[in-house]
């Protein structure tokens, strides 16, 4: 397998004296829907929690009064629904719209698997151009299998858990370490983009590099664990990292925050909320190095 293996993380950006919420890039975190307004509360908090200097969440209209009134930090905007709760038709014009402002896009966390959400991600792919995207969670499922028609230009972060991954791929999840690196490669060069493979040992990969993260603990196998991930991802790159590095220094970071949350609370019992709550501390552990 010809690819650099990567053992140092990217460093954090450095806030500057005179900056402002501006200077610090702007998240679109299109996500939620009924019965699922969780997942874009914690992946718009941790936006925040990663830095992000202005954080708006797009959601199906019933979903967005509980969203916004779930966390003060971030903006919401409500998008087009069926009578069932799910994208409406004329949702992905204004996702488009709200996003001509945004430095990283999120798309998929608890956003649904309905045909009118399928239809919105994949025209966000297709028509946002130049903007960086993380895809994540339903977001991944409306690419799977993954075509040469969902590759993009623009920086472009995938986030699955392995059963995601094999509905990328259409085959079987891999089941020994080497097999997992191996498939991970692979499939980055095929998409173009970062891979951001999660489990025991998250592989991050842009086809050339490769990293395997080492923080991180069963504890963090719990519902919304990956909506914050994704939201970490989106701030580090509205911040200016490029996709890989985010992708590498969000993987520590966020298994940092679970280490140092199964540290107070045992692993049993932490939740992604837990998460929330321990990122300052891992973040302030970056910082530390500046």
């Amino acid at each position: 397998m010809d690819v650099a293996p990567v053992h140092e993380l990217p460093k954090l950006p450095r806030r500057a004296r005179d900056g402002h919420k501006g200077t610090y890039g702007t998240v679109l975190v299109v996500a939620g829907s009924r019965g699922m307004s969780g997942a874009a509360v914690l992946c718009g908090r941790a936006a925040l929690r990663g830095g992000a200097g202005l954080v708006r969440v797009a959601c199906p209209a019933d979903t967005q009064p509980l969203v916004a009134a779930a966390y003060p930090g971030y903006t919401t905007a409500p998008i087009r629904q069926h009578a069932d709760g799910s994208v409406g038709e004329g949702a992905a014009d204004e996702v488009l719209e709200l996003a001509r402002d945004a430095d990283a896009v999120v798309v998929g966390p608890g956003l649904g698997r309905d045909g009118s959400t399928l239809a919105l991600v994949r025209r966000v792919l297709n028509e946002l151009k130049d903007t960086p995207l993380v895809l994540d969670a339903d977001g991944l499922f409306a690419v799977s299998p993954f075509a040469d028609e969902f590759r993009r230009a623009a920086p472009t972060v995938l986030t699955p858990h392995p059963g995601e991954f094999a509905r990328l791929t259409g085959a079987p999840a891999p089941t020994t370490d080497a097999a997992r690196r191996e498939q991970a490669v692979a499939f980055a060069r095929r998409c173009g983009g970062v891979l951001l493979l999660k489990g025991a040992g998250t592989l991050v990969t842009d086809g050339t590099r490769l990293y395997c993260n080492t923080t991180g603990n069963p504890g963090m196998a719990t519902g919304g664990s990956g909506d914050v991930l994704a939201g970490l991802i989106a701030a580090l790159i509205a911040q200016g990292l490029s996709a890989f590095d985010a992708a590498v220094l969000s993987s520590w970071t966020h298994g940092r925050a679970g280490d140092r949350g199964a540290a107070v609370l045992g692993q049993t019992a932490l939740t992604a909320t837990d998460l929330l709550d321990s990122l300052p501390a891992a973040v302030r552990e970056l910082e530390s190095h500046w």
